[in-house]
């Protein structure tokens, strides 16, 4: 696939050549710094696999190489199987891959990435608060807001992902 051609079902735009329009990092530290924060304080308590599958979830919905890429390697740092990081962008039909606990998270994920509809539905949030206690649920709703945040920042910047 070109530069000019498109994934079946994606926008027809042409796309440009990839280099980095902005460093973050150097231009906006405490920006930076803030998020790193937000980050690390959104993800306290929670299951770091379950984080992993989280920010690697919501960063293929938004086409975050650079955060899909990082949070891969997370993944298996923390002892994710290959398998389960493979199937991700298909872990409704992936059977009992994945715990209910893991599905709801990720259908939350999901849900709050895309808000196509303006919400997030009551069905998605009560699976996911019968699964998770309130405060669990308050850091993954955070946790989700947090790597939103990262995906709009890096995909705007056009950051590399760190293999190139």
């Amino acid at each position: 696939m070109t530069d000019t051609q498109s994934a079946p079902g994606a926008s027809q735009t042409p796309r440009t050549p990839r280099t980095r329009r902005l460093d973050l990092p150097e231009l906006v530290p405490d920006v930076y710094r803030a998020m790193l924060r937000l980050h690390e304080a959104a993800r306290r308590e929670l299951d770091p696999v379950l984080v992993e599958l989280v920010l690697i979830r919501a960063s293929q919905i938004n086409r975050c190489a650079f955060c899909v890429d990082m949070h891969v390697r997370d993944a298996r740092r923390a002892g994710e199987r290959e398998e389960r990081i493979h199937l991700l962008t298909a872990w409704e039909e992936a059977g009992d891959l994945y715990t209910a606990r893991e599905r709801a998270a990720l259908a939350l994920t999901e849900a709050v990435t895309v808000l196509t509809d303006g919400f997030v539905p009551d069905a998605v949030y009560r699976r996911v608060a019968e699964r998770f206690e309130e405060g669990e649920l308050a850091r993954l709703v955070a946790l989700i807001a947090t790597i939103n945040t990262w995906n709009r920042l890096n995909v705007t910047a056009r950051t590399p992902p760190a293999g190139e």
